[in-house]
């Protein structure tokens, strides 16, 4: 307890001392004020890349024109070294056109979308439903033998779920302390042993296949009538054979309660004509800076994957953080800023697929891992594995970023930054934060926040990121489904995010002294060495 009081005191002290190397010039802070105020234009960068290109699935052609328009912009802002940035990534998918109808016991359209790199069917396929619920590869032998010629629904029903919170809420003081919980960064994975052997996506697809099944179903996770579409296969060595829909979740609890009745059995139509996209299996990031004029080599950057899935626009994800990103490099740019250290913008691709665009950027620029030294593990995406490679090998370029800062958290204004357990970062960040207090930006969180494109960056020890920012209805009804368009969108709470990342990355590129950094990560001493036999 001593001890633990002791390193309490120690940050309080720290937080209580002024980090003048890192004094906020508040005079540039009122021209980004008045530029993203009165002459905003994040919400045209918003609209464009929905309303006009929609949802952005990588290597899907949307996907490449947002690559090209997204650069075109920042070339016409006056940034330099606009570049796409390529990597491995595989194939694209595209929806021309889908169907979905229930024909008997009685007809009635469904509300449907084709799964993602799932192929066609071919032309309109008609045909029963069997509900053959299947999680595991275990699963098969039950249902061996019957799925010929049938519409299998893959999934178990579940029960509706009655909503027990407001969908759309704001952060309240209450949860901002709350979130400041310290909880120690883990770069790694215990052990590869569930990395042997195909995914259940691909085995689900071969029993199909072999079974004869002419379609498989999948209920939505959510109701409300809404659809995902999300999927798997965009690698060129594993490619789906079975066309596959998901059905609005009330439809699919309708399906299989008829398909338990002796005279009522449905059958379904259903059509999807869907394209795959081959000429190039490449997939690109896109960067561009404002130079530096000092601290040669040294860079901090913001970045947010524009990159999405196609049930809908992709706006709250993640259309509303690259047009923040984008609108705070115009804001800088407009206002002639001459930085100590060059500023980079990263838009991100393949973040829906696990982070693909910003583990390439880490992987190939800062640091990597050294290989397993097993030849079926190390033949995995890299992605597969990262976490269980030591040790981390830094590159020519690894101290050159000096931060990153990241959005990808929907469209809700920001309430703080999460230090992801940086300490020593913490009280530079209350000050940065400071003049931003009015327009409820207050929280310097030590807590760690995953799932987007900062998390490579911390695994090999760059100070990387996360805003903190008001969920709104993000993760109850707008993430990855049908209804995240335009209209989501809170002009005045992007603004304001546009703001404040165009003030931490001017106030980190012209600071005396870089963040503080996080010790270089090593392979963790085991939590328990002694395990129970």
């Amino acid at each position: 307890m001593k001890r633990l009081l002791a390193a309490v005191s120690a940050i309080a002290i720290l937080a209580s001392v002024p980090a003048a190397a890192q004094e906020v010039d508040r005079v540039a802070i009122n021209g980004i004020i008045d530029q993203g105020l009165n002459h905003s234009e994040v919400m045209q960068t918003a609209a464009w890349l929905t309303d006009r290109i929609g949802g952005r699935m990588t290597n899907s052609p949307q996907m490449r024109q947002a690559e090209q328009w997204t650069a075109q912009r920042f070339r016409d802002w006056g940034l330099s070294n606009v570049r796409a940035d390529p990597f491995d990534f595989g194939r694209g998918w595209s929806i021309v056109r889908s169907s979905a109808r229930m024909t008997a016991p009685r007809p009635l359209d469904l509300r449907a979308i084709p799964i993602a790199w799932t192929p066609s069917t071919p032309g309109v396929i008609s045909g029963e439903v069997i509900v053959a619920p299947m999680a595991t590869a275990g699963d098969f032998a039950k249902w061996r033998g019957q799925l010929a010629g049938k519409i299998v629904l893959v999934s178990r029903p579940t029960a509706v779920t009655d909503p027990t919170q407001p969908a759309f809420r704001r952060l309240t003081d209450e949860d901002l302390r709350n979130a400041n919980t310290y909880n120690m960064p883990n770069h790694a994975e215990p052990s590869t042993g569930g990395l042997r052997g195909p995914d259940f996506a691909r085995q689900l697809d071969a029993f199909l296949q072999e079974e004869g099944a002419l379609a498989w179903v999948r209920m939505s996770q959510r109701d409300g009538g809404l659809l995902h579409g999300t999927g798997s296969g965009y690698r060129m060595d594993d490619q789906r054979l079975t066309p596959g829909m998901e059905l609005a979740a009330e439809d699919y609890r309708r399906l299989a309660r008829l398909a338990l009745t002796e005279d009522a059995r449905p059958t379904l139509e259903l059509m999807s004509e869907v394209r795959f996209h081959e000429e190039d299996l490449n997939a690109y990031n896109v960067l561009a800076d404002i130079p530096g004029t000092d601290r040669s080599g040294e860079y901090v950057m913001a970045g947010a994957h524009f990159d999405s899935w196609v049930a809908s626009d992709g706006a709250v994800d993640n259309a509303a953080g690259t047009a923040v990103v984008m609108e705070a490099a115009r804001i800088l740019k407009s206002l002639g800023v001459r930085p100590k250290r060059t500023i980079r913008f990263a838009l991100w691709n393949g973040e829906e697929q696990g982070l693909w665009g910003s583990l390439a950027y880490v992987d190939r620029y800062l640091a990597t891992r050294a290989p397993l030294g097993d030849p079926e593990l190390d033949a995995l995406p890299n992605g597969r594995t990262w976490r269980q490679r030591w040790p981390i090998q830094p590159r020519e370029g690894y101290g050159d970023l000096v931060a990153y800062f990241n959005l990808d958290n929907g469209s809700g204004k920001i309430r703080g930054i999460n230090a992801e357990g940086n300490v020593a970062a913490a009280p530079i960040f209350q000050d940065w934060l400071e003049p931003f207090n009015a327009m409820g930006a207050t929280t310097v969180s030590m807590r760690t926040a995953g799932g987007t494109d900062h998390v490579y960056m911390q695994t090999v020890g760059v100070p990387g990121f996360q805003f903190i920012q008001d969920p709104l209805d993000y993760s109850a009804r707008l993430h990855h489904t049908s209804i995240d368009s335009y209209d989501h969108l809170r002009a005045e709470d992007l603004r304001q995010a546009a703001i404040i990342l165009a003030s931490f990355l001017l106030n980190a590129a012209n600071s005396d002294e870089p963040l503080p950094r996080m010790p270089t990560p090593t392979r963790p001493t085991p939590t328990n060495p002694f395990p129970l036999q």
